[in-house]
């Protein structure tokens, strides 16, 4: 049988949900056609290019669609994958992806097995939710969601339907940040009191002027379910600048930006993934953005950090310092190259995102960032949001996952959606 027929054969047995399940390499053969993960790639943006060339360039999937609102970034995207998989044929000629604007015509497809979503924020959960419902394996961009509500329903729908679903929070596969997080974890460096995390500023979100609609763009589907705005360019733009992500409407800015980085990280070395803090101080109620978990521990955005480094951990006997680029610095220095002792905590080990992802597909294993991880660091994105727009603390439960108190900032664990965009 083919490999859809088996993960299909193993999931009605429950073998989808074991660990570990490792599917035999002559499960797959030789990855013929029939063998190969075949992917549906849906937004266009900046992130994709990455995701689209690891793709095209593996011999156990192969892309099959991709979707886009705008038509000349689907077609650039659909030329991008047939020119891939013609320079790997001895004809030199591909014709078989096909491109779409809505991203139903993939999730719908029998004939695709996972997606890899990159759009705005605002689209992450109700294309996942489709797409496992589907029976489809899916990675997604981080945050993982727009607000808490789809947090928990991701997680909850990827369980039920036994989805492998890996959130983009890449850091998990970088060697310094795992060593960075070991360090903390084994107490290395004492208790942990304190953590600096540095995240940066957009400009603020603006009103701005109406432009007309480029053509070949679906601005309405664009906005899906938030709320309608006249057109201008820099409301819809993907930049490192903001773009987009300056707007509340879309995510949670800094909070769901950088932090959507670090949060993780920090979730991560402090033992947290199934949990998270209890309390969330915006700044200028304290100097700055805080939040605190429910042993003391205190993570301050934008608290200047040694050397620049990107997140600091201050302990009661020493500190770690990491930043991308495998920058990593300690204090005392030997815990840099100190290696595991055993019986101490060995963390997952990945070394390559997307490659992660896809052997979890094919094993049925989770992969190092799962729904429910992505959902805890996403919920302190939100919160942080929310206490940053209402301008007083939140306390929060992180077991129940209710707001504490505050029947205002509650509205804020969903947002309505604008008809007719009501997937979840």
């Amino acid at each position: 049988m083919n490999r859809r027929e088996f993960l299909k054969r193993t999931a009605a047995g429950g073998l989808a949900l074991a660990a570990p399940t490792v599917v035999p390499s002559s499960v797959f053969g030789q990855y013929a056609p029939s063998n190969r993960i075949h992917m549906g790639l849906i937004g266009m943006g900046l992130m994709m290019g990455g995701h689209r060339g690891h793709m095209c360039g593996r011999p156990d999937t192969q892309v099959l669609a991709v979707c886009d609102v705008i038509a000349q970034k689907r077609d650039q995207a659909k030329a991008a994958v047939e020119r891939a998989y013609a320079e790997q044929r001895a004809t030199g000629t591909y014709k078989g992806c096909d491109a779409y604007n809505e991203f139903e015509r993939i999730t719908e497809r029998k004939d695709i097995d996972a997606v890899v979503i990159v759009t705005p924020d605002h689209w992450h959960a109700p294309i996942a939710v489709m797409a496992m419902r589907h029976g489809k394996d899916v990675y997604v961009q981080k945050p993982m969601t727009l607000t808490i509500r789809e947090g928990r329903i991701m997680s909850d729908v990827a369980r039920r339907h036994g989805a492998i679903l890996q959130v983009g929070s890449q850091q998990r596969s970088e060697r310094a940040f795992r060593k960075a997080c070991e360090i903390v974890r084994n107490g290395w460096i004492g208790k942990v009191h304190t953590v600096y995390a540095r995240l940066g500023r957009f400009a603020p979100p603006a009103t701005l002027p109406e432009q007309p609609i480029p053509a070949g763009f679906d601005y309405d589907r664009w906005l899906g379910p938030t709320p309608w705005y006249p057109y201008n360019e820099a409301r819809v733009k993907g930049d490192y600048g903001g773009g987009w992500r300056r707007f509340w409407d879309y995510g949670s800015r800094k909070n769901g930006d950088w932090g959507a980085h670090h949060f993780d990280i920090i979730q991560w070395a402090l033992g947290m993934d199934d949990s998270g803090p209890v309390e969330f101080i915006p700044k200028g109620v304290a100097e700055y953005q805080t939040h605190r978990y429910a042993n003391g521990t205190r993570v301050l955005r934008d608290h200047p950090t040694r050397n620049g480094q990107m997140i600091q951990f201050i302990g009661d006997r020493g500190e770690v310092l990491v930043s991308r680029g495998n920058r990593l610095e300690t204090t005392p220095a030997e815990l840099k190259t100190r290696p595991l002792a055993p019986g101490e905590t060995a963390l997952y080990v990945s070394n390559h995102h997307e490659d992660n992802w896809v052997q979890c597909v094919k094993s049925r294993t989770s992969p190092i960032c799962p729904t429910e991880i992505g959902h805890r660091t996403a919920t302190i994105c939100h919160l942080s949001g929310i206490a940053e727009r209402l301008k007083r603390t939140i306390r929060w439960d992180p077991l129940k996952e209710e707001i504490l108190g505050d029947s205002e900032a509650s509205r804020w664990l969903d947002r309505p959606r604008r008809a007719p965009y009501v997937y979840i």
